[in-house]
């Protein structure tokens, strides 16, 4: 019996799986497709804080390859943020399919021994005092917890009964791969004049992935669609169509705003889409689901290795106020894009500039968009650094703080006695010596700082279970 059962094999799935078998937990994903990899996904952004997720995994030094980035995202017409400005070792925005992310964590968690059963649908399942059973067409499997990362249509999701709340933001959104005879001057194309917008970005095999909507013609999902109508709207977006031809592959969509009340229901959790859907305004959606499974994964470990089964009530504290912040300011980069009348885009665009004059705002509107801003609440009297991300610091032994977090391990960085959770904590003297003891969680964000020995035990038996005497 596997101790988690994730449901689906998606990004979100797939970085919790490799996270829980790294830390010797029996893991089962169940993903009702077949084995492929589609190259059909939305995705094409990977943000600065999912990059740092990904290099505390050895992953982000591969993938960066794999991409472009861009110092410089262009929100519509001449408004642009700087992201050259982040206090990160990535302080752009990684232009990759999705397909590039997914590659990377299959392959690592294979390698760590996940177990993966495609064409596995969840029917429905129940859950008890002790372990959740989930029900497929080939039987029955249990486990200790199961995890929904099962996407917009979430199985678990509406078998624990969770509301998804919210509604259709745009409808009929248009999607082509084509190639095209004119190269876009920019790796990321995108604007919108009130009736239209059009995003363009490669997929690195020559062809590229279209977004297009048209204001003026809402259809449903499944309504016939041509490569000259996204040329029409295109053309209308952004002056040009580049050239289009040849597609591969074209479809409609429509785009939500949903998220569920609660991410827990008793023994079972939502991630990603399962838990929230937003505008694509930002790039945000599979980078939060990311997010989502960096936050859950080593407290599910924790717990089901001893630590207090009130950690995982923390997944709904620490994740739900973020996926709602996103919710929210995608929602506001989308509306604005969808002002209709000249007048009005040029009030946005002279107000964006303005405020994106300003440090301040500057700092907090990419704070946002990256992740990098976001931070977990502490508790009463916590210091000061409790809940918010930790920087790459340098080491004094050399490696940097995200090389240390690979092992899946807290690391304290300091120095002090952890005689008991040596196997769970990993001591490192920061480079430059001074400053409280600060201890980081496997997620890269401040679990506990201070300079009591005494208070840094208990912080350890809340957040990593007891100390193993041997």
């Amino acid at each position: 019996m596997a101790e988690v059962i994730i449901v689906g094999a998606g990004p979100t799935g797939l970085l919790l799986a490799g996270d829980l078998a790294e830390s010797g937990i029996e893991v089962t994903v169940l993903e009702r497709r077949d084995g492929k990899v589609s190259n059909l996904s939305r995705a094409f952004g990977v943000h600065a804080r999912t990059l740092e997720q990904l290099d505390a995994r050895g992953l982000a030094d591969r993938l960066v390859p794999m991409g472009a980035a861009l110092s410089k995202v262009r929100l519509f017409e001449r408004v642009e943020v700087d992201l050259g400005t982040l206090t990160s070792r990535f302080p752009f925005l990684l232009i990759t399919p999705q397909y590039n992310v997914e590659h990377l964590l299959l392959e690592r968690a294979l390698k760590a021994g996940v177990e993966i059963v495609y064409d596995a649908e969840v029917l429905g399942l129940t859950q008890d005092a002790t372990g959740v059973t989930v029900t497929t067409p080939a039987g029955e499997r249990r486990a200790a917890y199961v995890v929904g990362a099962d996407g917009y249509h979430s199985a678990v999701r509406q078998a624990v009964g969770q509301p998804f709340a919210g509604k259709s933001v745009l409808k009929s959104i248009m999607l082509a791969d084509v190639k095209v005879a004119e190269q876009p001057a920019e790796m990321l194309t995108v604007n919108g004049v009130g009736d239209a917008f059009a995003f363009v970005a490669p997929f690195g095999d020559g062809y590229y992935r279209v977004f297009a909507w048209d204001r003026r013609h809402s259809v449903p999902d499944d309504a016939p669609l041509d490569l000259d109508e996204v040329r029409e709207v295109t053309r209308h977006a952004l002056g040009t169509d580049f050239g289009m031809h040849d597609p591969r592959w074209l479809s409609r969509f429509h785009s939500d705003e949903r998220q569920v009340p609660e991410y827990r229901t008793g023994r079972v959790f939502l991630a990603g889409d399962a838990a929230h859907v937003h505008s694509p305004a930002g790039g945000q959606g599979m980078n939060t689901g990311l997010q989502d499974a960096a936050n859950l994964s080593w407290k599910l470990a924790a717990v089901l290795r001893g630590a207090p089964e009130a950690l995982l009530d923390t997944y709904q504290a620490e994740r739900h106020p973020v996926g709602r912040s996103v919710l929210r300011s995608s929602g506001a980069l989308i509306r604005a894009a969808m002002i209709e009348s000249a007048a009005g885009r040029a009030i946005r665009g002279f107000a964006a500039r303005q405020a994106l004059s300003i440090p301040k705002i500057h700092k907090k509107i990419t704070g946002q968009l990256t992740g990098i801003g976001y931070h977990y609440p502490a508790p009463e009297h916590a210091h000061e650094l409790v809940g918010t991300r930790a920087g790459d610091l340098p080491l004094a032994g050399g490696d940097r703080l995200y090389e240390a977090l690979r092992e899946r391990r807290f690391v304290l960085v300091g120095d002090a006695d952890v005689t008991g959770w040596q196997d769970r904590v990993r001591v490192e003297p920061p480079a430059e010596p001074g400053g409280p003891l600060v201890l980081v969680r496997p997620d890269g964000y401040v679990g506990w700082a201070g300079t009591g020995t005494a208070d840094l035990h208990r912080a350890l038996t809340e957040l990593a279970g007891p100390p193993v005497i041997r």
